[in-house]
Formats: structure tokens, C-alpha cells, sequence
């Protein structure tokens, strides 16, 4: 496969890249930074660009208030409703008009949204990650994706996590089982036509 073909059959994913979400992170200039690198060299590439998000009805009816991780969000009857600011997009991301969105309503990427039938209606064999928590929808999706048989790589530093040490144990220790680690920099220098 030449390297237009490959291009038209990969995805870039830009995950829970959300206000309340980017709260957590110290320092985001960077991160956002390199996303928007990878986002624009995607876009100039033919590499379509799918933005996720966490993304709850109100009254939060997809939540079983026991559920360990999310059930605290139930019991805040706004947060990730769609009339919460947090659930809206970082400011620094701007979509463009063919970019697509989906909303996700648990860790991975893959769980109760429509990602999968968009991927497979597009054809893409190979995901791009990026986004927080390295130690939530980055690894959640990594794994799911990988037993999907999607080919995925991990931009290392277009991902972040709250705990810098899990982040650098993760992409260095965990993730290369299930794909390939690389820089934005290196990726964006592969992709180029």
C-alpha cells in the first residue's frame, strides 16, 4: 500500500480534548500544540480527523449511579450534559467541516458511541491517538482497538495524563504491546505526500 492510499485509510482520533477534561492537566500549551499539529497535517494529508468527547442526556439515564468511574458525574445531575461548559471542546480546538464528532459515554473511545461504524464506513485500517488521559481513553481505547484489529499508533506527545510518571510508563512499558509509540513530530513527517 503507497503512502496516498494508507493516508486515506487512516484516522486521526482527538480524544476528550473538553474543558473539564483539560482542567486536569498542568501546563496544556504544549499538548494542545502538538494536537493541532497533528490535526492540520492530518487535513493537508487526506487522513480524516474524528473528534471524541464524553457526552451524557440530562438526568445522566446512561449511568448506573454504582458504576465506579462515572456514577459521581449521575450524582452531579449537569456535569457532561450537553448544557455543561466542561463537555464542550478546549477552546484552542477548532474543527473543521468535514471532521467528525462522536460522543462516547465511557472510557474507551469504542464504548456507546458509533465509532466503529464510521470507522469501518470510511474504510480506516489505522488510528492515530491522541488526547487525556493517557491513563483513560488513550489506554482504553489503545486495547479495544488493538482486539478490533485496527493498526493504531499512540502519539506520545499529543497525550497526557494527570500522573506524568504513569504517562511516561504507558508509553513506554504498556503501549507498544498493542501499537506503535512515535512523537508528532515523527508522524506528521511519515504522513506528508
Amino acid at each position: 500500500m503507497d503512502k496516498n492510499e494508507k493516508n486515506y485509510r487512516t484516522a486521526l482520533l482527538v480524544m476528550d480534548i473538553q474543558n473539564a477534561i483539560t482542567a486536569h492537566i498542568q501546563n496544556p500549551e504544549n499538548l494542545l500544540s502538538n494536537i493541532n499539529k497533528a490535526v492540520k497535517a492530518a487535513h493537508e494529508s487526506g487522513v480524516k480527523v474524528i473528534y471524541v468527547r464524553l457526552g451524557f442526556r440530562e438526568g445522566h439515564p446512561e449511568i448506573d449511579s454504582r458504576h465506579p468511574r462515572f456514577g459521581a458525574l449521575k450524582e452531579s445531575k449537569i456535569m457532561f450534559t450537553e448544557s455543561h461548559e466542561g463537555t464542550s471542546f478546549h477552546p484552542y480546538i477548532t474543527l473543521e467541516a468535514n471532521d467528525i464528532v462522536v460522543v462516547k459515554k465511557r472510557v474507551s473511545a469504542f464504548a456507546g458511541s458509533d465509532l466503529d461504524i464510521i470507522l469501518r464506513a470510511h474504510r480506516i485500517e489505522f488510528l492515530i491517538l491522541s488526547g487525556i488521559s493517557t491513563t483513560g481513553v488513550v489506554l482504553g481505547t489503545l486495547r479495544e482497538a488493538a482486539d478490533k484489529d485496527y493498526r493504531v499508533t499512540v502519539l506520545t506527545d499529543a497525550c497526557a495524563d494527570p500522573d506524568p510518571e504513569v504517562h511516561e510508563f504507558l508509553v513506554n512499558k504498556i503501549f507498544p504491546f498493542s501499537g506503535e509509540t512515535i512523537t508528532t513530530n515523527e508522524w506528521t513527517h511519515n504522513i506528508q505526500l
